[in-house]
Protein backbone atom coordinates (compact mmCIF):
# COMPACT_ATOMS: atom_id res chain seq x y z
CA UNK A 1 0.00 0.00 0.00
CA UNK A 2 1.23 3.50 -0.51
CA UNK A 3 2.69 5.66 2.11
CA UNK A 4 2.93 9.24 3.20
CA UNK A 5 6.43 9.51 1.88
CA UNK A 6 5.72 7.72 -1.85
CA UNK A 7 3.10 10.41 -2.02
CA UNK A 8 5.17 13.41 -1.72
CA UNK A 9 8.55 11.59 -3.66
CA UNK A 10 5.60 11.49 -6.69
CA UNK A 11 4.25 15.05 -5.79
CA UNK A 12 7.35 16.74 -5.68
CA UNK A 13 8.68 17.07 -1.51
CA UNK A 14 9.35 21.25 -2.16
CA UNK A 15 7.98 23.01 1.41
CA UNK A 16 7.24 26.37 0.06
CA UNK A 17 7.21 29.04 2.88
CA UNK A 18 7.72 32.66 4.05
CA UNK A 19 8.77 33.96 7.40
CA UNK A 20 5.88 35.21 9.87
CA UNK A 21 7.17 38.59 9.46
CA UNK A 22 5.99 38.78 6.03
CA UNK A 23 2.55 40.53 4.71
CA UNK A 24 -0.44 38.47 3.59
CA UNK A 25 0.52 40.23 0.27
CA UNK A 26 3.41 38.39 0.00
CA UNK A 27 2.02 34.81 0.91
CA UNK A 28 -0.93 35.38 -1.63
CA UNK A 29 1.67 36.13 -4.21
CA UNK A 30 4.07 33.48 -2.82
CA UNK A 31 0.91 30.92 -3.22
CA UNK A 32 -0.02 31.91 -6.60
CA UNK A 33 3.26 31.80 -8.48
CA UNK A 34 3.71 28.37 -6.99
CA UNK A 35 0.43 27.15 -7.28
CA UNK A 36 -0.57 26.52 -3.73
CA UNK A 37 -3.37 26.71 -1.92
CA UNK A 38 -1.49 26.63 1.30
CA UNK A 39 1.93 27.79 2.62
CA UNK A 40 3.96 27.41 5.50
CA UNK A 41 4.85 30.23 7.96
CA UNK A 42 8.28 30.22 9.68
CA UNK A 43 9.67 31.95 13.42
CA UNK A 44 12.99 31.39 14.02
CA UNK A 45 13.85 28.85 11.01
CA UNK A 46 11.12 26.58 12.60
CA UNK A 47 7.88 25.96 10.59
CA UNK A 48 5.21 27.72 13.42
CA UNK A 49 2.05 27.72 11.03
CA UNK A 50 0.30 27.18 7.95
CA UNK A 51 -2.05 29.30 6.10
CA UNK A 52 -4.58 28.29 3.59
CA UNK A 53 -6.80 29.82 0.93
CA UNK A 54 -9.73 28.84 3.36
CA UNK A 55 -7.73 31.64 5.92
CA UNK A 56 -8.25 34.12 3.50
CA UNK A 57 -11.94 34.01 3.31
CA UNK A 58 -12.02 33.68 7.04
CA UNK A 59 -9.61 36.86 7.69
CA UNK A 60 -10.89 39.12 4.78
CA UNK A 61 -14.19 39.68 6.96
CA UNK A 62 -11.76 40.46 10.03
CA UNK A 63 -11.59 44.24 11.25
CA UNK A 64 -8.61 46.21 10.22
CA UNK A 65 -7.25 43.32 8.00
CA UNK A 66 -5.35 44.60 5.05
CA UNK A 67 -3.63 42.03 2.91
CA UNK A 68 -0.49 44.69 2.40
CA UNK A 69 0.04 45.93 6.13
CA UNK A 70 -0.71 42.54 8.41
CA UNK A 71 1.81 40.18 9.25
CA UNK A 72 1.28 36.53 7.90
CA UNK A 73 2.64 35.84 11.68
CA UNK A 74 -0.29 36.69 13.05
CA UNK A 75 -3.21 35.22 11.04
CA UNK A 76 -1.65 32.05 10.62
CA UNK A 77 -2.92 28.90 12.02
CA UNK A 78 -0.89 27.04 14.76
CA UNK A 79 0.40 24.48 15.04
CA UNK A 80 0.60 22.41 12.00
CA UNK A 81 -0.18 18.86 12.29
CA UNK A 82 2.38 16.16 10.86
CA UNK A 83 2.14 12.77 10.01
CA UNK A 84 4.46 10.04 10.06
CA UNK A 85 5.98 9.20 6.21
CA UNK A 86 5.17 5.53 7.10
CA UNK A 87 1.04 6.60 7.45
CA UNK A 88 -0.60 4.64 4.47
CA UNK A 89 -3.44 6.59 2.07
CA UNK A 90 -6.03 5.15 4.39
CA UNK A 91 -4.34 6.49 7.52
CA UNK A 92 -3.97 9.55 6.19
CA UNK A 93 -7.25 9.95 4.83
CA UNK A 94 -8.81 9.01 8.56
CA UNK A 95 -6.38 12.04 10.22
CA UNK A 96 -7.65 14.11 7.05
CA UNK A 97 -11.90 13.38 8.04
CA UNK A 98 -11.59 12.60 11.83
CA UNK A 99 -9.08 16.10 12.03
CA UNK A 100 -11.10 18.06 9.46
CA UNK A 101 -8.28 19.46 8.27
CA UNK A 102 -6.89 20.12 4.60
CA UNK A 103 -2.98 19.99 5.10
CA UNK A 104 -0.19 17.44 6.74
CA UNK A 105 3.32 17.95 7.26
CA UNK A 106 5.03 14.21 6.68
CA UNK A 107 7.49 13.79 9.10
CA UNK A 108 10.52 11.91 8.80
CA UNK A 109 13.58 11.07 11.29
CA UNK A 110 12.74 14.74 13.16
CA UNK A 111 12.70 16.82 10.22
CA UNK A 112 9.58 17.57 7.43
CA UNK A 113 9.85 15.87 4.01
CA UNK A 114 6.77 17.68 2.58
CA UNK A 115 3.13 18.99 2.72
CA UNK A 116 0.33 16.55 1.39
CA UNK A 117 -3.27 18.05 0.46
CA UNK A 118 -6.28 15.87 0.73
CA UNK A 119 -6.43 16.50 -2.82
CA UNK A 120 -2.94 14.71 -2.66
CA UNK A 121 -4.21 11.82 -0.35
CA UNK A 122 -7.56 11.27 -2.92
CA UNK A 123 -5.46 11.29 -6.20
CA UNK A 124 -3.11 8.41 -4.45
CA UNK A 125 -6.35 6.41 -2.54
CA UNK A 126 -7.53 6.21 -6.08
CA UNK A 127 -4.90 5.15 -7.84
CA UNK A 128 -4.42 2.23 -5.49
CA UNK A 129 -7.81 1.06 -6.11
CA UNK A 130 -7.40 1.09 -9.48
CA UNK A 131 -4.67 -0.92 -9.13
CA UNK A 132 -6.43 -3.02 -7.24
CA UNK A 133 -9.42 -3.23 -9.52
CA UNK A 134 -6.85 -3.49 -12.40
CA UNK A 135 -4.97 -6.69 -10.56
CA UNK A 136 -8.55 -8.54 -9.87
CA UNK A 137 -9.74 -8.20 -13.36
CA UNK A 138 -6.50 -9.63 -14.55
CA UNK A 139 -6.95 -12.49 -12.24
CA UNK A 140 -10.71 -13.12 -13.38
CA UNK A 141 -10.69 -12.77 -17.24
CA UNK A 142 -12.95 -13.62 -19.49
CA UNK A 143 -10.58 -15.85 -21.08
CA UNK A 144 -11.50 -18.21 -17.63
CA UNK A 145 -14.97 -18.13 -18.77
CA UNK A 146 -14.51 -19.31 -22.25
CA UNK A 147 -12.39 -22.07 -21.59
CA UNK A 148 -14.28 -23.34 -18.90
CA UNK A 149 -16.58 -26.18 -19.87
CA UNK A 150 -18.67 -28.41 -17.76
CA UNK A 151 -18.40 -31.97 -18.47
CA UNK A 152 -20.76 -34.70 -17.34
CA UNK A 153 -19.41 -36.69 -14.32
CA UNK A 154 -17.32 -40.12 -15.83
CA UNK A 155 -17.62 -38.18 -19.36
CA UNK A 156 -14.10 -37.90 -20.61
Amino acid sequence: MVNAEEIVNEKGNAIISIKAEDTVHTALLTMINSNVGAILVEKDGQIAGIWTERDLMRDTVKAGFDPTRSKIGDYMVAPVLAAPHTDSVFNLMDKFLGLRISHLLVEKEGRYIGLLSVGDVMKATLQAKTNELNKLNAMVSWDYYEDWRWQKPGAK
